[in-house]
């Protein structure tokens, strides 16, 4: 198992490179209380299948690039709900209506959420 500082790391790391491919609404939960083995839930959203699946991969090729193993990958076929097991980071990238009908903020909603630290967008983007 990695430290949580290893955690934070990597979901900045997947942070940022969701959101470099359109990926919004991020939200981070350190679900470490109730699910031992893993500290922080990233949720994001896409707009549409094409985007669910760049965000995933990108997410994916950042976090492989810094040295972080991938245990499991599932969804990504389909493209509607792909989730990536980084050990103590799991994300779940959704497409919108899957992000909506799931709800994972509501299953998880006694979690601390974990805040993100984004780059400031540069001004012309």
């Amino acid at each position: 198992m990695q430290s949580p500082e290893t955690a934070e790391a990597m979901l900045q790391i997947a942070a940022a490179a969701a959101v470099s491919k359109g990926g919004e609404d991020l939200v981070a939960l350190n679900v470490s209380e109730p699910l031992p083995l893993v500290d922080i839930f990233l949720l994001v959203t896409g707009n549409s299948e094409r985007n669910v699946a760049a965000i995933a991969d990108e997410i994916e090729d950042r976090l492989i690039a810094e040295g972080h193993k991938r245990v499991r990958r599932e969804g990504r076929a389909e493209s509607r709900w792909v989730l990536m097991d980084f050990g103590d980071l799991i994300v779940h990238v959704f497409h919108q209506e899957e992000r909506v009908y799931y709800g994972l903020e509501r299953l998880w909603k006694d979690c601390p959420v974990v805040p993100i630290d984004l780059p400031e967008p540069v001004a012309g983007e």
